[in-house]
């Protein structure tokens, strides 16, 4: 049986605090640097506004990947996933003339339709999902090049951008809120429910868990293709973002939702990868970015923050990980 984080030897209830909570205060203490330093610009509630509804999209990449990195499975193709049903939306709708909720379902299902076959290759062929979702990924992009000859396809319904950008609670865009509900949902069931602990075992030891009678490769197989429909929900939020479906800015967004689903392995729940250590770390790096931009550093440093922070991250979430381990 695992100790509790008060029973294990070397660790003090404020240490424990400081280790969950050290992400939170570095981005506040990050936020406060920058405040002193352009007060004009960047303490307005309209640049906080424009940060939290800008990044909605990665958040929800972000948390899509958490869910089958829990299980221990990587999703390399929710970028992809994202173009490819961000594309059927955009083409049902603008090109077919589909009502809008039956486009939107059909992009649900298209991101449904990438994960079952990610869990397919993975459980019945076991090959490890990095390089099969590395596979379907750069797949499926070929395929989104082909339906959507290779443009930019608009003209989707401004209720879609409507309900994701225009319409707004409290300044900030109902897109952030969309992706802090997914959140609260995966907090729920990654924390409290049966299928959260399985997925937690699967993660941390297939053999044990299988001898346990868990039944690992539904849960990873699942893990996948619920992933692959958050992929779904973020390609239709990024369409109701940019009103169109573009073939491949969306693949920008899977190095910073890596940085981030790692980064958040190292907070608030140290050694597992949980939705609000995603969540919260989104908004950090791109606070950070913000800032840097608005005190006149080059665009350059988007790529050094979100290489930089995978590189970091993985290596903390490892060390973290093994101490867990350890004091297990």
């Amino acid at each position: 049986m695992s100790k509790s984080a008060s029973e294990r030897p070397g660790t003090s209830g404020p240490t424990e605090w400081l280790e969950r909570y050290a992400l939170v205060l570095v981005w506040a203490a990050t936020i406060a640097i920058f405040g002193v330093l352009r007060p004009d610009t960047f303490l307005t509630w309209s640049n906080f506004a424009t940060i939290l509804g800008s990044q909605a999209v990665i958040v929800i990449i972000a948390l899509g990947l958490v869910v089958p990195l829990t299980a221990g499975d990587y999703d390399l193709s929710i970028a992809s996933n994202l173009v490819l049903s961000g594309t059927v939306l955009a083409l049902a709708n603008a090109r077919f003339g589909a009502p809008l909720a039956l486009s939107i379902v059909a992009a649900l299902a298209t991101g449904a339709a990438v994960g079952f076959v990610n869990g397919f290759f993975v459980i019945y062929f076991r090959i490890n999902s990095l390089i099969v979702t590395l596979g379907v990924g750069t797949f499926i992009h070929g395929i989104t090049l082909w339906v959507g000859d290779q443009q930019t396809i608009s003209g989707v319904s401004e209720a879609l951008v409507t309900a994701v950008i225009v319409t707004r609670l409290f300044g900030v865009p109902l897109g952030f809120y969309y992706a802090l509900a997914l959140c609260i949902v995966l907090w729920y069931v990654l924390s409290f429910t049966a299928l959260g602990r399985r997925m937690l075992f699967v993660g941390r030891g297939r053999d044990v868990a299988r001898l346990s009678g868990i039944r690992v490769d539904h849960i990873r197989w699942g893990c996948l293709i619920v992933s692959g429909i958050i992929g779904g929900m973020a390609g239709v939020i990024y369409v109701g973002t940019t009103a169109a479906a573009d073939p491949s800015s969306g693949l920008t967004f899977l190095l910073p939702a890596f940085a981030a689903a790692f980064l958040g392995a190292t907070s608030v729940n140290p050694g597992r990868f949980n939705p609000w250590g995603a969540m919260i770390s989104v908004y950090f790096l791109v606070t950070g970015i913000t800032g840097l931009s608005i005190v006149g550093v080059s665009t350059f440093v988007q790529d050094l923050f979100y290489g930089g922070a995978l590189v970091i991250a993985v290596t903390l979430s490892q060390i973290v990980r093994g101490r867990e381990e350890r004091l297990a």
